[in-house]
Parts: structure tokens; sequence; C-alpha cells
């Protein structure tokens, strides 16, 4: 069996944070398989620049967990593995156990987890984003407080005061409005695993005063058991991953929810360290106390150390006096003397070693005061106002006591405030870094070279120190004379210049050519007009079609037939409908000169060309001889159509799906639109 690293790796743990950091939290975690030493790992910048690495770890065990915590700059950023021998962390290859990799943000994102064939090299780009706040009142002192806030939002307004909130109680407090602790003890344990094969071996261990409790997950997703947790100490609790479960641990976790179903210990997967160890405060007890009525008096025969109500108590005959030594010897408070009072008290200080023992003392004041020896002159460097024994006294002697000023004097121990202090730097009056409030020479002159020292102009010197009035202003532009845009000033070239382009430069013409800056005669004029051949007006040499055509529309244009097709512009001679042409009709011979029967051909054309059926004898029969009305005089007063136009006054044909205008001899016009 080889050895496991055990790690303590906290972050998992969902409980308070503090505000949000200018940097981002990040857990990098490496499970080596038995070739440690081959790996390494980096973090680079967008510019290339390693920001954080990890390597040399010959001397780990076999299979050890590595965890980093880091706190990332902002940003894009990559994470690149490497293994000298070109394997990867593919330890099952030679016989072994295969390793892993992962990159976690704040504290329950995994960012990155793979797999541990890379070959020699791996690398993973990521963004590196700010932590999402979590808003709530962050004050544990207030009833609101919330464990999981790192951002105030305001909330806490009602701040906690703990006591007994139970009035038959003795300590009952009327101000109280939080309990400490619960008296129902039975708290919730979920254990879960997220591919459903259980913890694998690995368990949590419980430590409650001197039992140890250990639980598993032994196969599937969840598990819930109810734990005990009363306790009057803290209680203990311990995650243990086994070698077994060292690659899969990542999909265990669990959580502790108290009886009102506040969650108290949360740890979520990706969980991979190999031990988890938390230790709680005081869970549950009653915090409210029972009156209990008792003589309350050590010193009585019934005194009762579980009363917190006084009641009687009783006591033995003995000296009463307080006066006397026997008093204080006897070992109680007598309420009845007996005779005993024989040797008077002294107070006083009975320490034989005290300053201010005294010999006739046989009851102890508690004021001893200890021997101080020390000098007793007010005037002296080593005056001790707290001795009460004189030893030797030293002279005070002024003068600078700084080792690094100018006048130190090594003889002093009373610093007079003369010190002078070292000021180094150069003290040449021509050197271009001359210090005229230097005392010291540092031997670093620089000599003064002259030049234009604006890095911003064109002949800027870098070398030089000392402007000499000579720079030239940095001109922009295109310096290569063939160019569409030379400019004969500029002095840099800003990668602005634009060859020729020849082309048609009139954006009035059909071929203008926005690219183009140079004129080569080669413009077309816009030819409009219809260029759908189909169409009735096509013209073969139109080059922009204008939306004119008007499509071919064959049909019978005979008024005297009844088809007449108003919206026909080709002449359909052969399939005009005359009267001797229509079905038989409701009767002949009067029918045909009938205006009710010219009124149901008129709107409904199928009694004519199809068949004379029920629908088309209801119609007539609607126009009787004897009715009148609207439609009768529409009939009567029948209009004729002479023209269509659409909406700009333009003729055209009837189109479907387009509003038009059709103009009546009349001189009605009526806006339609017939839909496909």
């Amino acid at each position: 069996m080889r050895n496991l690293l055990l790690i303590l790796l906290l972050p998992f743990i969902t409980l308070a944070q503090g505000p949000p950091l200018n940097c981002v939290p990040t857990t990098v975690i490496i499970n080596l398989d038995q070739y440690q030493g081959e790996t390494s790992w980096d973090i680079k910048d967008s510019l290339g620049m390693v920001i954080a690495d990890g390597d040399g770890y010959y001397s780990q065990p076999d299979y050890a967990v590595i965890v980093e915590q880091l706190c990332l700059p902002k940003g894009q950023l990559t994470f690149n593995m490497y293994d000298s021998y070109g394997d990867g962390l593919a330890g099952a290859l030679w016989g072994g156990l295969n390793g892993s990799y992962y990159l976690i943000q704040c504290n329950d994102t995994l960012v990155i987890g793979d797999v541990p064939d890379f070959a020699f090299d791996t690398a993973h780009a990521f963004g590196s984003d700010a932590c999402p706040p979590v808003y709530g009142c962050m004050d544990p002192m207030y009833v609101e407080f919330n464990p999981l806030a790192d951002t105030d939002d305001g909330s806490c307004t009602d701040l906690k005061v703990y006591g007994c909130t139970d009035s038959t109680m003795y300590n009952y407090d009327p101000l109280a409005n939080t309990m400490a602790l619960v008296s129902n003890c039975d708290f919730t344990l979920t254990m879960f695993d997220l591919i459903g094969d259980g913890w694998v071996g690995s368990y949590l261990e419980v430590t409650q005063d001197t039992s140890v409790r250990k639980y598993y997950l032994a196969d599937g997703f969840s598990a819930d058991t109810l734990i005990n947790l009363n306790s009057p100490h803290p209680v203990e609790f311990k995650f243990f991953v086994t070698q077994q479960a060292s690659l899969t641990a990542a999909h265990c976790g669990f959580r502790l929810t108290n009886p009102d179903g506040v969650v108290m210990i949360e740890v979520l997967p990706p969980f991979v360290q190999p031990l988890f160890k938390y230790k709680t405060p005081t869970f549950c007890g009653d915090l409210c106390v029972e009156k209990i009525f008792g003589c309350m008096d050590s010193l009585a025969l019934n005194y009762n150390d579980t009363a917190n109500v006084a009641h009687d108590c009783f006591y033995v005959l003995g000296c009463t006096n307080s006066s006397y030594l026997e008093y204080y010897t006897q070992g109680f408070v007598a309420d009845t003397s007996d005779g005993s009072c024989n040797t008077p008290a002294v107070w006083g200080c009975t320490d034989a070693h005290a300053f201010n023992y005294d010999p006739l003392a046989n009851i102890d004041n508690g004021g001893c005061i200890a021997v101080v020896t020390g000098c007793m002159s007010s005037i002296a460097f080593n005056y001790n106002p707290q001795a009460n024994t004189p030893d030797t006294c030293i002279p005070v002697i002024y003068g600078c006591m700084s080792s690094i000023a100018l006048n130190y004097d090594s003889l002093a121990n009373t610093d007079d405030g003369s010190c002078v202090g070292v000021i180094y730097g150069c003290m040449d009056t021509l050197a271009f870094n001359f210090a005229p409030l230097a005392n010291a020479d540092d031997g670093n002159c620089i000599p003064t070279i002259y030049g234009c020292i604006n890095p911003v102009m064109f002949n800027y010197c870098d070398t030089c120190n000392t402007n000499d009035g000579s720079c030239i202003e940095i001109l922009y532009g295109c310096t290569d004379s063939i160019m569409f845009n030379y400019n004969p000033l500029a002095n840099v070239d800003n990668s602005s210049c634009v060859p020729f382009i020849f082309g048609c430069t009139d954006p009035s013409m059909l071929n203008y050519d926005a690219l183009a800056n140079t004129e080569n005669f080669t413009c077309i004029p816009f030819v409009y007009g219809c260029m759908d051949s189909t169409a009735l007006n096509y013209d073969s040499l139109a080059n922009t079609d204008n939306e004119s055509c008007i499509e071919i529309v064959e049909g019978c244009m005979d008024q005297s037939a009844h088809n007449y097709d108003l919206l026909a512009n080709v002449h359909d001679s052969v399939n005009c409908l005359y009267d001797a042409n229509c079905i038989t009709g409701p009767g002949n011979p009067y029918w045909l000169n009938d205006i009710c029967y010219a009124w149901v051909l008129e709107v409904d054309d199928y009694c004519c060309e199809n068949a004379w059926d029920t629908i088309c004898q209801a119609t007539y029969n609607y126009c009787d001889g004897s009715w009148s009305g609207p439609l009768l005089n529409r009939i009567q007063t029948t209009k004729k159509l002479i023209m269509i136009t659409d909406l700009l006054g333009r003729k055209t044909k009837q189109i479907k799906n387009k509003p038009l205008l059709y103009m009546y001899d009349d001189g009605t016009v009526e806006r339609k639109l017939i839909k496909q």
C-alpha cells in the first residue's frame, strides 16, 4: 500500500467570505501518478509571461495530491501541463494509477479538468473574471446574518439579543430574541455522489466527546441519516479519502442541516483533497435553566451546588467573631458561638520575602509588596520610580545617539536632538545630477549631454539628459511618393499609404466604384425600364429595372361577353362566353333579358360558365321581379372600369397582394387589394 499525502483544503467549505478581491481566488489541484518527478505546470498571461508555476515533485510520494492556492489577475490566461517523459499522467499504462488535474475558481467553479494522457504538454485557455457577489447581511451580530454573503446590502436591521426566551425558566430574558442553541439535536446528514458509485471506501468520521462514529455512502447518488449532536463540547468532522477513491473523490460531497432546515456545513464537488477536517461550535443543548430551589451557601451543611433560587440553610456551632483567627480557620461560618474564639486576628503581609513583611501578622491581607532593586535618584540616567531598594545609579550623558548620523556620539546615553543626517549625492556643480543639499559625495556624478530629450519628437536622443532646443516635431503621413496620398512634408510613415485605384468615380453612374480614387472614364449611365422578358412592356435596352413591368393577362376583352375580363391586356376571343354559351338558367325564353339573371351572372360567374345549380337558383329567387335595393340599383347603373394605377399614379395591370387604384367612367375611384 503506497503512502497517501494528506492535504487540508478548506476553500470548498461554504462559509462566510470577505469582501471581493481585485484578483480571482483560484485553486490548482494536481493528482500525481507514480512518476511524480516528470510532472510540472505553469500559468501564463496574454503576453506569455509566467505568473505561477510548480515543479520539483521528486520528493513527493506516489499519487500525492498537490494543492496550490492562488489569486490570479483578471483577463485571458493559459494553464499548461508538462510531462518530461511524454506520457502525461497516464500511470495506468505502466501498471499504476492515472493522475488528473483541475483548476477551480471562486471556491466552487470547476474551470479546467482533463484526462491524464496529454503526451509532453497540453494548454487550456481560460478567462479569469471576478467572482460574482453574494449580497446579504454580513454582520453575525444581527438576526438577518447571511454566512454566504460577501457584499453587504444593508439588510442588517435586528441586532441579536441572546438569552433564554422561556418565561417559565430561571434565566428567562424578556429582551432576548435569539436562542444560542437548539434543544432538538437530531441533525440531517446528507451524503451524495455525482456519478452514483458512492464514496468507494471513503468515509466521514464524527468525533463527539469520546465517541467516534463513521458514515459511508456505499452505493448510489445520495443517502440521508439522522445524527444526534447533543454535546457540551465542539464536534469534529473529518472526511477521509482512501487510496482506492483518490481519483473519484471529485464526485463526493456532504452537508449537515439543523432541525430548522438551515445548512450548517456544506462541502460540494469537485472534492479532490484527501482530507477534510472541520470543528463545529456546540450544536445543541437547552440554553434555558430550570428553577432549582435550595441552600446556596457553600458553608452550610445543606448546601446545594445545583440550586439557583435561595432557600433555608442549616449551620453548625463554631467561632462567630470575625475579629479572631478561629473564625477564618474553622472552615465554615457558624451561626452559634461555641466559645472557640481565642486568638485575635492580625491582618498583614505574611510573606517573609516581601518588602512589607509583618512578623506579627497571622492572616495575610493580600497586600504584600515585592522587593524592587534599582536606582532611586530621579536625576540619574537609570532612575527607577518603581524601586524600593537602592542600587547603582548611572549619570546622564547627552549627545547624538543615531549611528547613521554625521555627528554620532558613541558615549551618549541620552539623545539631545542634535543629530545631523548624512545626505549623499553628487557634489560636482558641473554635473547633470548636482545635488546642492548633499554633504557627502556618492561618486555617482553624471556628465551633462545636450540634445533633444522629448521622447515624442522626431529627433529624440535617448542618451541625452539636457535639452538644447533642437527638437523637431513628428509629422505622420504617407512617405511613399508612388502612392495616391503621398505627403512630401511627412517624416514618419504611419502606414496610411493608399495605392491608386482606377474606376468610375461618378456616383450617378451604373458602374460607380466606391473604392476607386482615380477616374478611368469607363462610366455607364443608368437606362431604366422593364427587364422582365416575360412582361408585356419588356425593354431589351434597359440595364436598371424600374418596377414598371406589366404582367401579361390573357382574357376575354369583349364587353358584350358574359365573361368580359376588365383586367385582361391580351385578348382571348376563343374563350369569350355569350348568352348562347351560358348554361341553361331558370327558364326560357324571358330569362335571357331578365335583369335578375344578369345580376346572378355578375355576382357568380360559375352559374354561367359551369352549371346552374341550387345556389344559383336561390340567388335568383332572392332577386325576384318585385325586389329593389342597392344591389339591383347597382346592376341597373353598371359602371365601366377605365384604368388601374398604383398608389403613385402609374398605370398598371391587376397585381395580386398589392394595393391598387381602380378608376371608373362615372368618376369614382376604388382602392382594392386582391389577395393570392
